[in-house]
């Protein structure tokens, strides 16, 4: 069954292609040509992005900044991105917005649920920046917690893995992929899915959580369809 309001949770370092810093243009029209594409649909979507092709906050408060500092950088980078993506959906002749915690006009509005779901439901990609506006929460914990501002129906988490495994698949060749998990499990098995905090959002809200791969193309529209690919994380049956 199809999804007819969608978050999508895409990190910075997506945006950056093989280089792993920056924007790739290539890489950044690939995935916003089939965000555009759904989007047309009659889809609403929403989009949170991360910052990490440009600052990675954590690893940098070991370097004489201070945490709050160094999380307030990041927000300032997912804006970049955030413009980015803006762009790229416009030339795909879709309307986008960016809604921000950190307010920087003329290039953000202040995010309000309020007006997202206005704007979703006159056709526009919205793309929320600047994390939760705090330091200290991650954009993990962002994503769920505009997912639930706006009644989204589900949240997709973008990732270079086609899902959640027991182990890293990476490291550990007999790593086992979950088709479905319940919340409960991922909390309570520490499974590297996304920010615990976010899945806790998650678990209490009832709302259920997709981890996908984004590099292969289609995927996007294979998740708001409902099809069943990477992992499901929801409530126990």
């Amino acid at each position: 069954m199809g999804h007819s309001r969608i978050l999508f949770k895409l990190s910075g370092e997506a945006l950056a292609g093989q280089a792993g810093f920056g924007v790739d243009s290539g890489r950044v029209s690939e995935i916003t040509s089939e965000i555009a594409e759904l989007a047309k649909s009659d889809v609403q979507v929403a989009l949170v992005v991360g910052g990490g092709n440009f600052f990675r906050g954590v690893s940098a408060s070991d370097d004489g900044l201070t945490r709050v500092s160094v999380d307030y950088m990041g927000m300032l980078a997912t804006i970049i991105n955030a413009v980015v993506l803006r762009d790229h959906i416009s030339a795909c002749g879709v309307s986008a917005n960016i809604l921000s915690a950190i307010n920087v006009p003329p290039i953000t509005e202040l995010c309000s649920p309020t007006t997202a779901i206005k704007l979703l439901e006159s056709g526009h990609v919205v793309i929320f920046a600047a994390g939760t506006g705090s330091p200290y929460f991650s954009t993990d914990t962002a994503a769920a917690l505009r997912a639930i501002e706006i009644e989204a129906e589900l949240v997709a988490k973008a990732t270079k893995v086609d899902g959640v495994y027991n182990k890293d698949p990476v490291c550990f060749p007999d790593a086992q992929r979950y088709e479905k998990i319940s919340y409960a499990e991922v909390l309570t098995a520490g499974l590297a899915v996304m920010d615990q905090s976010a899945v806790a959002m998650c678990r209490e809200n009832d709302l259920p959580l997709v981890v996908f791969d984004l590099n292969v193309r289609g995927n996007i529209k294979k998740v708001a369809a409902g099809e069943n690919i990477g992992t499901l994380i929801h409530a126990a049956e």
